[in-house]
């Protein structure tokens, strides 16, 4: 079967991959529709440490079932459902596991990353990571995943609707996390350089936007709030600069949740982690709760789904798609790669 492949950095091309074998307690999916995620582009760009090539991307999902394995739960799928995918393993024996953490598995290997992706024409997954939502698009289906690892976010932060927060960056993590933060209540402030991705971040739910280098953050956002600075700060980009600029722009007793990896060292005024005694959390992938909320959002039609998806492109096309991106990070908000 056709698949893309990542041979090293700096090298995709299209080829073939065999096809997979279905397990008792698997489900056969034809895959439809697969977003290009930020770790995808570092993929390519040789910079995701995790990655070992040659690499077949993607875990941002829409599929149809097409076989169901003979121990699979009745009643849960029928052939020709549309479905996304939980792309995590969880070992079930690691202290992030025992408290209930999966996401957070010390041994997880995410499709597209620690293990080849769905950017191929079937995947065979097992049934507990199917995730059925009725009356969803493909084009949204396949946003579930990115938008759920920016809500997962939003409750590391223990948002609560009194809180302002700044979300940096409006990519689809971000826009997630905006559109979370909104759902519960809270004022949300979005910070990007694009005004193409600040005005859908208004779209998603942010009520006052900034464009600004990282170094000005804090005082922009002071400005703002009284002096107080933001009640949260979800940091969605992955530089030094913009993890720096979170502390600085967290007030007093403020919460930072750091989703991108950054590319580099980061050296921290450590006195403002004291002095203002933040809590400083890590945010990883997402639960199925996360999913089932974004769901929901979804199926509401608020959230800007058309404007989110900067292309939508063929398989064949998918490979210059993403040297595309690599050229220009800034236009562009997502990639769907269409393979049906």
């Amino acid at each position: 079967m056709r698949a893309l492949m990542i041979d090293a950095a700096g090298r995709v091309r299209l080829g073939d991959a065999p096809s997979p074998s279905l397990g008792q307690e698997d489900v056969l999916l034809r895959v439809r529709m697969i977003g290009f995620c930020g770790s995808d582009l570092n993929t390519f760009r040789g910079l995701n440490p995790l990655v070992a090539y040659p690499r077949i991307p993607g875990h941002e999902i829409a599929a149809t079932v097409e076989t169901i394995g003979e121990h699979v739960p009745d009643g849960l799928f029928a052939v020709g459902d549309d479905v996304t995918v939980l792309p995590y393993t969880a070992c079930g024996r690691c202290a992030a596991c025992r408290r209930g953490r999966s996401n957070a598995c010390r041994d997880n290997e995410t499709l597209g990353v620690q293990r080849d992706g769905a950017m191929t024409e079937l995947l065979s997954v097992p049934w507990n990571k199917v995730v059925s939502a009725q009356g969803l698009s493909r084009r949204e289906l396949a946003l579930v995943e990115p938008l759920s690892v920016g809500f997962h976010a939003v409750d590391r932060g223990r948002v609560l609707p009194s809180d302002t927060v700044v979300v940096i960056g409006c990519g689809a993590v971000g826009l997630g996390a905006i559109a979370g933060a909104r759902e519960r209540g809270a004022n949300v402030i979005a910070v990007d350089v694009d005004e193409g991705k600040l005005e859908i971040a208004r779209r998603a739910g942010a009520s006052i936007t900034l464009s600004t280098a990282p170094a000005l953050l804090s005082e922009r956002v002071a400005a703002l709030t009284n002096g107080d600075g933001a009640d949260v700060v979800i940091e969605a980009v992955g530089i030094p600069e913009t993890f720096v600029a979170s502390v600085q722009a967290a007030a007093f007793t403020g919460r930072v949740v750091y989703i991108g990896y950054a590319k580099a060292p980061v050296s921290y005024d450590t006195s403002q982690f004291v002095k203002k005694e933040l809590d400083i959390l890590g945010s990883r992938n997402a639960t199925r709760e996360d999913f089932q909320r974004v769901t929901t959002l979804l199926q509401r039609r608020t959230f800007p789904v058309d404007a989110a998806v900067s292309r939508c492109v063929s398989l064949d096309d998918a490979g210059r798609a993403l040297e595309d991106w690599d050229r220009d990070t800034r236009s562009i908000t997502r990639i769907h790669v269409e393979l049906s």
